[in-house]
């Protein structure tokens, strides 16, 4: 399927360590052709860790954008009604966000963008990145999984003997998983080995 100008929404939550992942397939998609609007968290705006400022990260994605972050929910809302996506990306998705997502919290920019999306019958992607996946948000996973609309990145297992809760997404599929969820269908397998 060929993306060009699609406008895709793309949400970043706080899993710091994934960013070097996910930036990069933001990158990928305005390659494809694809204006995007990327919306960011509270804690992605303003926690700097030992994987990097966040100003630095802010930069870097509006650089590859072209545009400035949503970092509001005032500002988010019109993606809704006024300025309809053509498919909402959530990587990383936290699970603290997964939980709030799935028992219909909007509480940051990223989720009214989702919530917003949800609303117009467009697509939501989301790209998991959580330590307890396999634990207590696994119920907020199988919530998702069957919601309409609602598509998976693949993910599986990253490190089954230390963290064996830990599901993190292949981030790598993010545009094959956009492309079929444009298209109604869920990217599969979804399960997968690391």
């Amino acid at each position: 399927m060929n993306l060009k100008g699609k406008h895709i929404g793309f949400g970043i939550t706080g899993s710091h360590c994934t960013y070097s992942q996910v930036v990069p397939q933001i990158e990928k998609l305005v390659e494809a052709g694809c204006k995007v609007s990327v919306f960011v968290t509270y804690t992605v705006k303003t926690t700097d860790t030992r994987f990097g400022k966040a100003s630095d990260w802010i930069s870097k994605v509006e650089e590859i954008s072209g545009q400035k972050v949503v970092d509001s929910i005032v500002d988010a809302e019109p993606y809704g009604p006024k300025k309809p996506l053509d498919c909402m990306v959530i990587a990383p998705l936290t699970g603290n966000s997964m939980s709030k997502f799935a028992n219909a919290q909007t509480d940051s920019p990223v989720l009214m963008a989702a919530k917003a999306t949800l609303r117009n019958e467009s697509p939501v992607v989301l790209g998991v990145s959580t330590n307890d996946g396999l634990g207590l948000n696994l119920q907020n996973i199988a919530k998702l999984i069957v919601s309409k609309n609602i598509y998976f990145i693949p993910f599986g297992q990253d490190d089954p003997i230390h963290k064996p809760n830990s599901l993190v997404s292949h981030m790598n599929l993010l545009i094959d998983t956009v492309e079929d969820a444009i298209l109604g269908r869920q990217k599969q397998p979804i399960l997968l080995e690391k």
